[in-house]
């Protein structure tokens, strides 16, 4: 295999600053805990303020589009990460659930603002042909951090679960600063033509096909990692065999890198692509619902880790790609609303199946899911532009635009 390209200084920067910001990304699963041990809440008022914070991501990510693309990269991502930092202090000080309820809104407000800017520059900073192995490589940051993440967790979270919180609130701050000395200043964004139609992402049917089954992904994603603990102890196995399984998804997934560049891989079209990834979660899904045992749910585990690994490359490159120039911001602030709108579904989803159906209809279920998505990914995902036969050969008929209709 020929040795990869470096990569741009500006990605390299952006992987580290993600490693260093996600060590610190351990305190939203406590959440929950903080509210409920420390101010006294119900179950279910803790459950209500999780999915405010989640429907508030919403706002959050599109909003980080909008301003990637009117105030510049930079400054989105320091004022979403110092934006963090401040919420995060807020709910760590908080002496009532009103306090933390707000201050819990208000993380969820500033949460995602830095996503759509930091995908961006990753988008402009690579030819097309890199942006896959890219952003792949930027969930393996995120991987690598969550590692350290969890010790860090298991470390303060003895002591007081209002340090893990602070703790967050720093690594954002260093975050912050290392992205404000480190990448280039913001340049003016261009003030479009008079003539020029306004760009709106929600009018290009193809992005809003890969919504779609972005979101139905984000969907099971999310659901199987709130409802991995809550099925494991169901089943009479520790709930912390949990943090294990986590921890091999995460290697998997830095150890697998090198897959995404075999040839076999790269030559295949992203609908095959994200088809293959999505049968890989299929057999990892039923071998949750078969295994009897910790390796047999380890293996599954990395199975499924595989199948993320290839979602999430090709679907963040195909959108960049179908970005018309200067609105990758805002096309992946809009596909990356399929995380909040998973964050708010899914704990009502997969609770209520665990609670009335069991572990193995849950898992099937996520698995026969799968399996249709993968269906439908042949049928309904768009080529990506840079994917288009060469001069010569016969053309797939025109794909309507962003600014068509």
């Amino acid at each position: 295999m020929p040795r990869p390209e470096a990569l741009p200084r500006t990605v390299r920067l952006l992987l580290l600053a993600r490693v260093v910001n996600r060590l610190g990304a351990f305190s939203l699963p406590f959440l929950t805990a903080l509210i409920r041990t420390d101010h006294g809440a119900s179950l279910t008022t803790a459950g209500l303020v999780t999915a405010a914070f989640g429907l508030a991501t919403i706002p959050s990510r599109l909003a980080g589009g909008r301003l990637a693309d009117r105030i510049g990269r930079r400054s989105t991502i320091v004022l979403g990460l110092c934006g963090c930092a401040l919420a995060q202090t807020a709910i760590a000080a908080s002496r009532s659930l009103p306090s933390a309820v707000a201050g819990a809104v208000l993380l969820g407000l500033a949460f995602e603002l830095y996503e759509p800017p930091s995908q961006a520059l990753v988008s402009e900073a690579v030819p097309p042909q890199h942006r896959v192995r890219a952003f792949s490589l930027f969930s393996a940051a995120i991987a690598a951090g969550a590692m350290g993440a969890g010790l860090l967790a298991a470390l303060l979270g003895r002591w007081d679960l209002r340090l893990l919180f602070l703790a967050d609130a720093a690594t954002c701050l260093a975050c912050a600063l290392l992205i404000r000395l480190a990448l280039p200043r913001d340049r003016p964004a261009s003030r479009p033509a008079e003539t020029a139609p306004p760009i709106r992402p929600l009018r290009d049917p193809r992005l809003v096909s890969v919504l779609a089954t972005g979101t139905a992904y984000a969907l099971i994603n999310q659901q199987t990692v709130m409802s991995l603990p809550l099925a494991l102890a169901r089943e009479g196995r520790p709930a912390a065999d949990a943090g294990l399984l986590f921890t091999a998804a995460a290697a998997t997934t830095v150890l697998a890198q090198p897959l995404t560049r075999l040839p076999a891989i790269e030559r295949l079209s992203t609908p095959a692509a994200l088809a293959l990834a999505h049968l890989l979660l299929a057999a990892g899904l039923t071998g949750y619902a078969l295994a009897h045992s910790l390796p047999a749910l380890i293996a599954a585990t990395a199975v499924m880790s595989l199948g993320d690994l290839l979602v999430i490359g090709r679907a963040y490159a195909l959108v960049a790609d179908l970005a018309p120039p200067g609105a990758a911001g805002r096309y992946l602030a809009v596909f990356g609303t399929s995380w909040g709108i998973a964050a708010t579904l899914a704990p009502v989803l997969g609770t209520q199946l665990l609670a009335h159906a069991g572990t193995t209809a849950l898992w099937s279920t996520s698995a026969a899911l799968c399996l249709l998505l993968a269906a439908a990914h042949l049928r309904v995902t768009p080529r990506s532009p840079n994917e288009l036969p060469a001069p010569g050969r016969r053309l797939p008929s025109p794909r309507p635009t962003a600014h068509d209709g």
